[in-house]
C-alpha cells in the first residue's frame, strides 16, 4: 500500500495566506461537506474523481491536500488521484478534527467563499436594499419598477418574483441599460438569498447606472417570510440584443474596464493564455463568461464555459485551486471585466483577453471534459437488460449511480440507487438488496457507472454488466421508467438541500440560513485567511 505524507494546518494556513497554489478538497459528499468544513475546502467528491479531475485540476504536479471526517474517503481518493497520474497528493493531518483541535475555523453551507464575500461587500459598501413589503407594494402600485432576478434561468423557473425578469448576474451590466432605459426607472435585483442580489446590485452601482437600484433583502426567501406569493413556471428573459450596441454598451464597457482596472486585474492576448495553459508550474483556468447559449454556438478552444453570476457565486468550485491563475474571455468587454472586478476582490490572480476574434471562435458545443478510459467491464443493451429483468428467475439486480434526485425522479423499474463513495468494505449498503446471479449498472449515460463496476464485482464476487447509453439510452428506447424513493439503500447524502430553493423550506430553515449569512462576516475575520478586499 503506497505512503501519501500528511500536510498539517500550520502548513495548510501558510500556503493560503502565502497564495501559493493549494488544492484543499473536501472529498466527502455535498450533505456532509455542507454541515461543516474549512472556508477554502472545495467539495470533490470521492465517487466522481474521474469525471472531474481533468477539468478542476488540470495541473498534474499541483498541491493536493484531501480531506475527510475520518471515514477513509481521503485514503482512497488520493490512490485515485494517484493511479490518474497526481503526483503531489497529500492527507490533511488529522481530518476534519484535526482542523479543528488545530483552531481552524470551520463554516456550514455551500459555496461559503463567495457568501461570505458578498456579506463583506454589502457591510464595506452598504449596498442598497429594499425589505420584501416595500417592493411589493411598488410592484402592486403600478410604479416604475423593473425587478431583475439575478440567478440561473432553471432556478428563475422554480420560483420568481411576480412580473419580475431573468437576467443571471454577469449579464446585469450589460443589460440594464437597454432594460430600465428611464432613469428614473427604478431597478430591483433578487436572487433566492443574499449574496446574488448583493453583487448584482453593487455591479449596477459600481458600473454607474444611473437609475436608482436596490437589492430585495433577503431575495425570494424574505419575500416568501414576507407572506407574499411567488410565480412558477415563468420564462420572461432578457433579449439577447438588450444592450450589446450603441451608447448603452460603450457606457457598460468603459465602466466594466474601469472597474477591473481599480481592481488590479490583469489584461492578456489569446497566444500568452495559450502558453499559460501549457505551463507545468502554474494552473490556468480559463473560463468563457458568456451564456451557455452562446457558448455553446461558438467558443474559444480550451474555455470552459462559467457563466459570469455562477463564476462568482461558485468560485471555488469552478476554480478549487486557490492561488492559480483565472483567464476570462467575453466578446463584449463588459461580462468578463465585472466578472474578474469581483474575483480579483476575492484575491484571485485574474487576467481578461482583449484580442480574440470571432475568427478564434473555432469551438462548439458543450464542454467536453477530458476523463480516464473507464476499466473494461462487459456491456448490455437496453433492450436485452429488458428481457432479463422480464423474467425474475434470471436474477438481475439494477444498480443506478445517478444523482439521487434523478433517480428519485425518474429510474428502470426495480433499480436500486446507492452512492459509488459506499463501495467499499465497511459499508452494509449492498447487502439491503436481494439475491442477485448478476449485476448492471447505470447512471444517466452510464459515463460514472463505468467507473464503479468493478468495484461492484470485487464486492459481490457476482458478473457485472453496464447498461449501454445508461438511463437515457433505456429511455430512448421507449422502456418504461418509475419514480419515488423506495429502493435506496444508500443515505441521501450526495446534494444538500439548500434552504433558499424549492417552495416547501420550512420558515425556520429559511431564517437560520438568514442568521448564518449576517455571521460570515465575523467568521471570516476569525478565519483570517481570505485576502478579500472591497475597492
Amino acid at each position: 500500500m503506497k505512503s501519501f505524507p500528511q500536510r498539517t494546518y500550520e502548513d495548510v494556513r501558510e500556503a493560503l495566506l502565502a497564495r501559493r497554489e493549494i488544492a484543499l478538497l473536501d472529498v466527502r459528499e455535498e450533505d456532509p461537506h455542507a454541515q461543516s468544513h474549512p472556508l477554502f475546502a472545495a467539495n470533490f467528491p470521492l465517487a466522481k474523481i474521474e469525471l472531474d479531475a481533468a477539468t478542476k485540476l488540470p495541473r498534474r504536479n499541483v498541491p493536493i491536500v484531501l480531506l475527510d471526517a475520518g471515514e477513509g474517503f481521503a485514503r482512497r481518493a488520493a490512490e485515485r488521484l494517484d493511479a490518474l497520474g497526481y503526483t503531489n497528493v497529500a492527507l490533511f493531518a488529522g481530518g476534519l478534527d484535526g482542523w479543528v483541535r488545530a483552531g481552524g475555523e470551520v463554516f456550514r453551507d455551500v459555496n461559503v467563499p463567495s457568501k461570505a464575500f458578498g456579506e463583506l461587500v454589502e457591510a464595506q459598501r452598504h449596498t442598497p436594499s429594499l425589505p420584501a413589503d416595500e417592493v411589493e407594494a411598488l410592484i402592486r402600485r403600478g410604479e416604475d419598477v423593473v425587478v431583475l432576478d439575478a440567478r440561473r434561468f432553471d432556478e428563475y423557473q422554480t420560483m420568481n418574483i411576480p412580473g419580475s425578469v431573468s437576467v443571471p448576474g454577469a449579464e446585469l451590466v450589460l443589460r440594464a441599460r437597454a432594460l430600465a432605459p428611464d432613469p428614473a426607472t427604478r431597478v430591483i435585483v433578487n436572487c433566492a438569498g443574499r449574496t446574488r442580489s448583493i453583487i448584482g446590485t453593487q455591479s449596477l452601482v459600481n458600473a454607474g447606472l444611473p437609475n436608482p437600484v436596490a437589492a430585495l433583502r433577503n431575495g425570494t426567501i424574505g419575500w416568501t417570510l414576507a407572506g407574499q406569493t411567488l410565480e412558477h413556471g415563468s420564462a420572461r428573459r432578457f433579449d439577447p440584443q438588450a444592450g450589446r450596441d450603441g451608447t448603452a454598451l460603450a457606457q457598460s464597457a468603459g465602466a466594466a474596464r474601469a472597474l477591473a482596472d481599480r481592481a488590479g486585474v490583469g489584461r492578456a492576448t489569446l497566444a500568452a493564455t495559450t502558453a499559460w495553459a501549457a505551463d507545468a508550474t502554474r494552473t490556468t483556468y480559463r473560463f468563457d463568461v458568456r451564456t451557455p447559449d452562446e457558448y455553446e454556438r461558438a467558443h474559444l478552444p480550451g474555455f470552459q464555459g462559467a457563466p459570469g453570476g455562477q463564476l462568482v457565486q461558485e468560485t471555488e468550485m469552478f476554480a478549487p485551486v486557490r492561488g492559480a491563475r483565472v483567464v476570462l474571455f467575453d466578446d463584449d468587454g463588459v461580462r468578463a471585466n465585472m466578472t474578474a472586478s469581483w474575483l480579483a476582490q476575492m484575491n484571485v490572480e485574474v487576467h481578461v483577453i482583449d484580442d480574440a476574434s470571432a475568427a478564434d471562435l473555432s469551438a462548439a458545443g458543450p464542454w467536453k471534459a477530458e476523463r480516464p478510459a473507464p476499466p473494461q467491464s462487459g456491456t448490455i443493451a437496453p433492450q436485452a437488460l429488458a428481457a432479463l429483468l422480464a423474467d425474475p428467475a434470471n436474477g438481475v439486480v439494477v444498480l443506478d449511480f445517478t444523482s439521487s434526485a434523478n433517480h428519485v425522479k425518474a429510474h428502470i423499474p426495480g433499480a436500486y440507487w446507492t452512492l459509488r463513495s459506499r463501495l467499499a468494505p465497511g459499508y452494509d449498503d449492498l447487502r439491503a438488496l436481494p439475491d442477485a446471479q448478476r449485476y448492471v449498472v447505470a447512471c444517466g449515460t452510464s459515463t460514472l457507472a463505468a467507473y464503479a463496476a468493478p468495484e461492484v464485482a470485487t464486492l459481490t464476487g457476482k458478473p457485472v454488466q453496464v447498461l449501454e447509453g445508461g438511463t437515457a439510452a433505456w429511455v430512448a428506447a421507449g422502456l418504461p421508467v418509475e419514480a419515488g424513493a423506495d429502493r435506496l439503500v444508500s443515505p441521501r447524502i450526495d446534494r444538500y438541500r439548500r434552504p433558499y430553493e424549492g417552495t416547501d423550506s420550512a420558515r425556520e430553515a429559511m431564517n437560520a440560513y438568514l442568521e448564518w449569512e449576517y455571521g460570515l462576516v465575523a467568521q471570516l475575520g476569525r478565519d483570517g485567511t481570505h485576502g478579500f478586499f472591497v475597492i
